[in-house]
């Protein structure tokens, strides 16, 4: 395992300048022990590309920060669009996604888009979501210490893995690219769009409904 993870991180293109942009949220420098002038940033987005067969010509798009109006780990993968659309209509560009919420709570949503009934060819979207969650299971740190205490090092990283991600960030290291503020409980400065353009944008995460 830790030796495939090497070898999909070694087939990751290094960062380019346009791939990035660097967000801090409105009020930072007047954070205790933050100097006035700081250019640390607390937003980023990226896209990047992994060149292997498999994933040839995929854009992945990551986007992380602090005061965002939700804090979650989601991935979502949003599916080729069909040459020919079922229904006579310009359908939203993420209806066909898989989504997957790794935290707070575990979430594995499948998206599609359905008729509506009646005689139209109208559409709506639709997912159809798994959830699981329980209190009594085993957090992620409770879990790393007990692997270490019985010396599988599976999920810790090796140095040969942490070599090749820094391969990746190295080129965009050292303030190569502006940072732009952003509103608290916002979701980053406007110019993370251009990461992403041409692909339909970003998909915000909405916050977990309430247990009834």
């Amino acid at each position: 395992m830790r030796d495939e993870k090497v070898r999909l991180l070694k087939a990751v293109r290094p960062l380019a300048p346009a791939d990035v942009v660097r967000g801090q949220f409105r009020g930072y420098k007047n954070e205790a022990g933050v100097a006035p002038d700081s250019q640390v940033e607390t937003f980023a987005a990226v896209r990047l590309f992994i060149d292997s067969w498999r994933w040839a010509d995929v854009p992945f798009y990551i986007r992380a920060g602090k005061c965002l109006p939700v804090t979650v780990n989601e991935v979502v993968v949003e599916f080729k669009r069909p040459p020919r659309e079922s229904f006579g209509e310009n359908a939203p560009a993420a209806s066909n996604h898989l989504r997957l919420r790794l935290s707070p709570e575990v979430v594995i949503a499948l998206g599609v888009r359905v008729k509506l009934a009646g005689e139209s060819m109208t559409g709506e979207d639709v997912e159809l979501v798994a959830t699981h969650q329980r209190g009594d299971e085993m957090q992620p740190y409770e879990r790393l210490l007990g692997d270490a205490l019985h010396g599988d090092s599976a999920l810790f990283a090796r140095e040969d893995a942490l070599e090749a991600q820094w391969r990746i960030v190295d080129p965009v290291l050292g303030n190569v690219t502006p940072v732009y503020e952003y509103p608290i409980n916002s979701w980053g400065p406007r110019e993370a769009d251009r990461v992403i353009a041409g692909d339909d944008g970003w998909i915000n995460p909405q916050a977990a409904a309430p247990a009834q």
